[in-house]
């Protein structure tokens, strides 16, 4: 059973620095997958922020966050970190790590259902 537990999150003002991590446990060695964060915001749906691949040569950003966010993994720890800067807040919701098929971040839709997910991080980013 693949389980995710994360840490990190919090308050910020914006401009400033978050850093999220996801623990990874249960692959067996030869499955490939993805791990990273979607964030669903009041009232919005659910988006896809940042994915990398078991073992770190791939990595997909969202649109909004490449210029800020950089995903990396420690593949030793079978952790994935969100290093997330120049917060806005517009980035203020819940971020969930989640693992499995990269289409599910890719496609944009929720048609890629994925292995776990994560109990969620709470971002707030004040203006």
């Amino acid at each position: 059973q693949v389980q995710l537990v994360e840490s990190g999150g919090g308050s910020v003002e914006a401009g400033g620095s978050l850093t999220l991590s996801c623990a990874v446990s249960g692959y067996t060695s030869s499955k490939n997958y993805y791990q990273g964060w979607f964030r669903q915001a009041p009232g919005k749906e659910r988006e896809g922020v940042a994915a990398i691949s078991r073992g770190g040569g791939g990595t997909w950003r969202a649109g909004s966050v490449k210029a800020r966010f950089t995903i990396s993994r420690d593949v030793a720890t079978n952790t994935v970190y969100l290093q997330m800067n120049s917060l806005r807040p517009e980035d203020t919701a819940m971020y969930y790590c989640a693992a499995g098929d990269p289409r599910g971040w890719m496609s944009g839709t929720d048609t890629y259902a994925l292995d776990a997910w994560g109990q969620g991080t709470l971002v707030t980013v004040s203006s």
